[in-house]
C-alpha cells in the first residue's frame, strides 16, 4: 500500500489570501498547505479520499492517473469542490467512477450537484454513482476488475455533524473531527499508520487542537501517526520539534508504504 497525502491543510490553504504571518511567507515548503485529500495505491487500485477545491492542481502535481473509487468524508466545501475534476479520469475508461459517502453526505452532495446526479441534461458531466455507505464494504477495481479492497467507515463526529474517517489493511484516515467514539476507537486498534485531524493549538468547536490530537494518538497507539488539517498558526518546524517521537506532522505530497 502506498498513501500520498495531497494536501494537508484546514479550510482556507495555507498560505492563506491575504496574510503576511511568519507561517504564510515561511520557505519552508512544508507550511504551503493545499486543502486536505489523499491518494491510496493497493492491490492495483487508486482510491482517492475527498476531492476539494485544490484537487486538479494535486492531480497534476503528482501525477495521478488513475482513479478508482472516491471515497467521502463529509459535504463541507473543502473536501468536496473538486468532484467535477474527476472527468478527465472517464476520458479513458467510460466506466462510472463509484463516490462513496456517509447517507448524510450523499444527500447533500446530491443537491449541491444536481447536474451530476439528477439533472442529466448537459452531456459533459462526469460519469458518478453516488452510493451510500452503512458499513465495512468490497470494491473491485475499474482498471483491473479482479483487484479488489475492503474498506471500513470510521464514524466521528465534527462538531454535531456525524462523518465519516476511513480505514483499509492496517491504514486509517481521520480529518474534521473533535469526538471519537469509543466504538471508533475500538475499530482504530492494530494501526501501522493513523491519519489525524489536528487543527491547531487554540480550542476549536468542531475540530481537535495538536494538544487533543496527540491525547487521542496515543489512545489509539498506531505505530506512526500523522496530524493534518493545520492552519496558519502552525509553524511546521516548531510543531514538529515537540510532538512524541511515533507522531508527526504531516505535509503536502508526504508518501507513505505500507506492507
Amino acid at each position: 500500500m502506498r498513501v500520498t497525502l495531497l494536501g494537508t491543510g484546514t479550510s482556507t490553504g495555507v498560505p492563506v489570501i491575504g496574510c503576511d504571518c511568519d507561517v504564510c511567507t515561511s520557505e519552508d515548503p512544508r507550511d504551503t498547505r493545499m486543502r486536505c485529500s489523499c491518494l491510496i495505491e493497493v492491490n492495483g487500485m487508486s482510491l482517492l479520499i475527498d476531492s476539494g477545491p485544490d484537487f486538479r492542481q494535486q492531480a497534476l502535481s503528482y501525477g495521478i492517473k488513475r482513479v478508482d473509487a472516491v471515497l467521502y468524508t463529509h459535504h463541507h466545501f473543502d473536501h468536496v469542490a473538486g468532484m467535477d475534476d474527476l472527468r478527465p479520469f472517464l476520458f479513458g475508461n467510460r466506466l462510472p467512477i463509484p463516490c462513496y459517502a456517509r447517507p448524510n453526505t450523499s444527500s447533500v452532495l446530491r443537491k449541491m450537484y444536481n447536474y451530476i446526479f439528477s439533472d442529466g441534461s448537459y452531456p459533459g458531466v462526469p460519469r458518478l454513482e453516488l452510493k451510500d455507505l452503512c458499513g465495512p464494504f468490497s470494491m473491485t477495481g475499474r482498471y483491473e476488475p479482479k483487484s479488489s479492497i475492503t474498506v471500513t467507515p470510521i464514524e466521528v463526529i465534527h462538531g454535531e455533524l456525524e462523518l465519516y474517517g476511513y480505514r483499509i489493511g492496517d491504514f486509517a484516515y481521520v480529518t474534521d473531527t473533535n469526538n471519537i467514539p469509543d466504538s471508533s476507537i475500538e475499530q482504530l486498534r492494530n494501526l501501522d499508520v493513523l491519519v489525524l485531524d489536528a487543527l491547531r493549538d487554540q480550542p476549536h468547536p468542531m475540530h481537535f487542537t495538536i494538544d487533543e490530537a496527540v491525547q487521542t494518538a496515543t489512545r489509539i497507539g498506531a505505530k506512526k501517526t500523522y496530524f493534518i488539517h493545520m492552519t496558519h498558526t502552525v509553524s511546521h518546524a516548531a510543531t514538529e520539534k515537540r510532538l512524541p517521537e511515533n507522531i508527526h506532522l504531516a505535509y503536502d505530497g508526504l508518501v507513505v508504504e505500507l506492507d
